[in-house]
């Protein structure tokens, strides 16, 4: 984490109501579907990975507002719901950044085993007062896999809320997925989210998928 320079007074998000907003867009995501599909991986693990990827690759969504000061962390990692088979035992884990690993398939490996550890109760999830998530290096992904959205809003703990919230949605027909993600326009214009959709399409994309 770093101070930056970022004059926090003159920005004219500070001082409205909310400067959350939220953006929601369909990506294709045949390559990834195919790939999990014919070599046994988890789609939900591997679209989480693609996902931040795409937002530790925009420095704005990195951004954060700590002791009155802009700052920015060098990566974020990632604090996803997750729940057992049979949708009785709901817990939260934080995961470390792909780039941590060897390659996405070690990763997805380490996320699986984790999430499995926690649901059985071998280890602890991750448990963070709402209010204090924003000076953590973290972005929040959660995946609603059984509604195919168009559009989506989401929770607001402040009204200056920095932390980015992440959503992807069903599968269509068309193997097209809904992502949203809601940020906070002190640091966050349409541009960067432009750039966040352009990394996220490339990262589903990815040859490694095939």
């Amino acid at each position: 984490m770093r101070e930056i320079e970022f004059n926090l007074d003159e920005n004219p998000f500070t001082d409205i109501l909310s400067s959350r907003y939220s953006m929601s867009a369909r990506i294709n995501v045949k390559k990834l579907w195919d790939f999990t599909h014919e070599n046994d991986k988890s789609f939900f693990v591997m679209s989480l990975g693609c996902l931040m990827n795409a937002v530790n690759g925009i420095d704005q969504l990195k951004r954060r507002i700590i002791a009155g000061k802009a700052v920015e962390f060098d990566y974020l990692e990632g604090t996803c719901p997750i729940m057992d088979e049979n949708n009785e035992s709901y817990h939260e884990m934080r995961v470390e950044t792909p780039q941590n690993f060897t390659d996405i398939f070690e990763w997805h490996d380490y996320v699986k085993n984790l999430s499995s550890e926690i649901l059985n109760g071998e280890k602890e999830g991750f448990n963070l007062d709402m209010h204090s998530r924003d000076f953590e290096n973290i972005a929040n992904f959660s995946c609603i896999p059984w509604v195919d959205f168009d559009t989506l809003t989401t929770c607001v703990v402040g009204p200056n809320q920095i932390q980015p919230l992440v959503t992807w949605g069903k599968v269509n027909k068309d193997c097209e997925m809904s992502v949203a993600i809601t940020v906070n326009h002190i640091f966050v214009n349409g541009r960067e989210l432009g750039y966040f959709f352009e990394n996220a399409q490339k990262e589903f994309d990815s040859t490694l998928f095939g």
